[in-house]
């Protein structure tokens, strides 16, 4: 058990179980070089009510097949590492341990011998974050959609572009035709209009703070204004430009028809510029798709890990 354990527990009174268990945890919680809070292992199990690490590591091994399970990375979770313990007459040695993430600390409770009333307190402590942890990972994966729709808008905006040139339009037109569009699905409102109404930075890309509706609704528009100019055969600038407005209008009249919110009332999101500009770097450099290091990469390797 580490110093700091030892001092927590003599400090803590008799007061609140919850709380006292919440400082345990607290004083072993550690922080690695890029900010992430991990726990040892070894530092753990005396508080979830263990007296030997052998039993432990069993609901460690548990807790690893849980994570595989619900689709989860382990070493993320579960990194192998080596901790210096204090032998008899003053020696040091290492031993195995693990450096667990608050989500593996989570697994481990609920794996473990659910008669230790320590268990319950560490479900309680874990549990916490961990749900924040969810709530992060649900709002990553909306960014993401976002960002993904943002990109199809792009593409979209390319082909529309294309078509309505190959059709005559011609090409100083584009700004005139992309207006059209905008101010037929928001009710004759410009861009720089909707920007003010919407509180968005006049140098800020205007899509950039669109949500999913309303970057569904935008898709949508360029989308059916290809589709028909070429399937109509539409010619010349005047035509296709018209045609834009229409189907920004129409579309328009379909979302007051089913009830659905005006797109100029939609509220803007946080921009996505910035994850936007990772992606175009990274396939600019074709990088591999990593955030970054692992959570525990300046750990020391594990004795598996030195017999490799």
């Amino acid at each position: 058990m580490s110093d700091s354990t030892n001092e927590t527990n003599a400090s803590i009174d008799n007061g609140n179980p919850k709380d006292d268990a919440k400082a345990r945890f607290d004083a072993i919680r550690q922080i690695s070089p890029y900010g992430t809070e991990f726990w040892s292992a070894r530092d753990l199990y005396p508080l979830l009510g263990y007296d030997t690490w052998r039993r432990f590591e069993t609901a460690i091994e548990r807790a690893k097949i849980a994570c595989t399970n619900m689709g989860e990375e382990v070493a993320d979770h579960f990194a192998g590492a080596v901790k210096v313990i204090q032998a008899g007459k003053g020696a040091q040695m290492e031993v195995s341990d693990y450096a667990l993430s608050r989500f593996g600390c989570y697994l481990t409770a609920m794996n473990g011998d659910p008669r230790k009333p320590e268990i319950a307190n560490a479900l309680g402590y874990f549990a916490v974050q961990t749900r924040r942890m969810e709530q992060w990972d649900d709002l990553r994966e909306a960014l993401a959609e976002r960002v993904e729709r943002r990109q199809q808008l792009t593409e979209a905006n390319k082909r529309l572009n294309a078509t309505e040139q190959g059709h005559g339009l011609e090409r100083h037109s584009f700004g005139h035709l992309h207006d059209a569009g905008t101010r037929g699905l928001y009710g004759g409102r410009s861009v720089q209009e909707l920007k003010t109404m919407k509180g968005i930075a006049p140098k800020e890309e205007f899509a950039d703070r669109m949500g999913l509706e309303e970057l569904a609704a935008n898709l949508f528009v360029r989308t059916q204004t290809e589709a028909k100019v070429r399937n109509e055969e539409i010619e010349g600038t005047e035509a296709i430009v018209g045609a834009h407005y229409e189907v920004g209008a129409e579309t328009r009249t379909v979302i007051e028809r089913i009830g659905g919110t005006m797109p100029e009332e939609l509220t803007a999101e946080p921009s996505i510029r910035p994850m936007l500009d990772q992606q175009a770097r990274r396939s600019k450099k074709q990088m591999p798709q990593q955030d970054g290091p692992t959570l525990f990469d300046t750990l020391p390797p594990s004795e598996e890990d030195n017999a490799k």
